[in-house]
């Protein structure tokens, strides 16, 4: 089940991501694909540790994983001015 919610998450925050891309300059398209990578790779070092029956440790590093990418995704989206629009 979680795993389906984590697609479906996954998802829609990249057709987020096409469908704001035309706004976007290169630079900040590199930066947002580095997070979108940042939370992916978070994602399966969890579902690996939940696999191993280390629940608490992998919602921590799904978290970091978040907040880190979430961080990198408003850095990219101050490049050009804040919030495409």
């Amino acid at each position: 089940m979680k795993t389906i919610l984590k697609s479906a998450m996954l998802a829609s925050v990249a057709a987020m991501g096409l469908s704001l891309a035309a706004c976007d300059s290169a630079t900040e398209n590199k930066m947002e694909d580095d997070a979108n990578a940042t939370r992916e790779g978070a994602d399966e070092t969890a579902d690996v540790m939940e696999d191993q029956g280390m629940d608490a440790k992998a919602e921590a590093v799904d978290d970091a994983g978040e907040a880190k990418a979430d961080a990198m995704e408003d850095k990219a989206d101050k490049m050009d001015g804040g919030e495409p629009g």
